[in-house]
């Protein structure tokens, strides 16, 4: 593999130095999808669902802002697949998207959490932009009534782990381990 230096460089332009704000990115996690991952935990929600496990994630302030291509540096270090969490990493929908197509490029895997449903982001001009460099969808508010800690990478029934290669928004197709 390339060193990260001289990788990014090819992968980024003056353009792309766009800011994220982060909460956290944590290295090697294995919960928040299959084998271990580097999960990125971005600021901003407007779901507020109850009994969230991250309220403070809701808030766009907290967090720091981290340029795109550190981001992008951490995971080819780590080299292991990504996941997006947070808050809603949708709140962030243009930088995500554009960091999600860099992860792309260097053909990691990706989930992504989000409390928005496939069907509405999939209808959505502005929400749809990150369907095409994501790989499974985990979709839907986290409902505490519906909460279940059996489940596999996510954390109440309504939940889904959607495969997006093989879904259409007339047609969903759950992953399948």
């Amino acid at each position: 593999m390339q060193n990260s230096q001289s990788l990014t460089t090819v992968l980024f332009t003056n353009k792309d130095y766009k800011n994220l704000k982060i909460i956290k990115i944590i290295d090697g996690t294995s919960v928040d999808g299959p084998g271990l991952r580097t999960s990125i935990y971005f600021s901003g929600c407007s779901h507020h669902c109850p009994g969230c496990q991250n309220p403070q994630t809701w808030d766009i302030d907290f967090g720091n802002k981290v340029d795109i291509e550190e981001v992008l540096n951490t995971i080819i270090d780590n080299d292991f697949d990504v996941t997006f969490s947070g808050g809603d990493p949708l709140f962030q929908v243009e930088e995500v998207t554009l960091l999600a197509k860099k992860i792309k490029d260097i053909g990691k895997n990706i989930w992504c959490y989000t409390g928005y449903t496939y069907e509405q982001i999939a209808t959505d001009s502005r929400l749809s932009q990150i369907l095409p460099y994501i790989d499974v969808l985990v979709d839907g508010r986290f409902d505490l009534n519906l909460r279940d800690i059996s489940l596999r990478f996510r954390g109440s029934a309504n939940q889904r782990l959607i495969d997006v290669r093989k879904s259409r928004p007339e047609k969903i197709v759950i992953w399948e381990d």
